[in-house]
């Protein structure tokens, strides 16, 4: 019974359901009439369409949460060709992410199977997935956005790096995970060879996080590459 509840389908499923959708949309059509007149059967094809899609992704999502279980698993034995392949019969992370790529877990997947790549060295398979990551969680995507710039930096692109880190500063700044963010975008710029751009991300972590410990390190470094400069 539970799963029939879940499924995404009760309007169809039930008829109890089904006719509470009913009313609803009549209600909706006599709110709107002289809109729909005007746009007959196109709005109602549009509000179908999304309708039907979000039953569908909810279902996706639900059958991808189910399939990435055991390599989820795997990933935190630090099995990792285990959770990105799978194993009897089991779907890894890269499958799951490729077949409901669409969908939150799908998408989860991605970011699970962009951070075992990087633990493998493989650094643009990662890249790639992670950047088909997305979330608006209050924390996770900016931390997708760092592990993206981590990986660039890998790889010595700290031009990109760079463009990375500063989405993970901008993402929702707050004092527990921006000033670790801004020390990496700090860092990316001195291996850039850019210190004064160093220097001006440090002042600013300084100045918007005085009391966090990463503000010491900051005027640590900013110090000795203000001496430099003026040497």
């Amino acid at each position: 019974m539970a799963k029939k509840n879940q499924s995404g389908l009760e309007f169809i499923e039930s008829a109890e359901a089904l006719q509470k959708e009913i009313v609803k949309a009549e209600g909706f059509f006599k709110k709107n009439q002289n809109l729909l007149s005007y746009a007959g059967g196109a709005i109602l094809l549009v509000v179908l369409g999304v309708i039907g899609y979000n039953y569908w992704n909810n279902t996706k999502s639900e059958e991808a949460q189910i399939a990435m279980f055991d390599s989820v698993f795997s990933f935190e034995a630090d099995s990792l060709n285990q959770a990105l392949k799978g194993t009897g019969g089991n779907e890894g992370l890269l499958a799951v992410a490729d077949e409901y790529g669409s969908t939150k877990a799908g998408k989860l997947a991605n970011l699970y199977a962009g951070i075992a790549l990087m633990k493998q060295a493989k650094y643009d398979e990662a890249i790639e997935r992670l950047q088909n990551f997305s979330s608006d969680d209050y924390v996770v995507q900016g931390k997708a956005y760092l592990l993206i710039g981590d990986a660039f930096s890998e790889k010595k692109n700290y031009a990109e790096a760079i463009t990375y880190y500063k989405k993970a500063v901008d993402y929702n700044p707050n004092k527990f995970a921006t000033p670790a963010y801004i020390i990496k975008l700090g860092a990316a710029y001195q291996a850039n060879k850019d210190n004064k751009s160093a220097i001006d991300a440090y002042a600013d972590l300084i100045e918007k996080y005085p009391t966090s410990s990463e503000s010491i390190l900051a005027k640590k470094i900013k110090s000795k590459l203000e001496a430099e400069i003026g040497g």
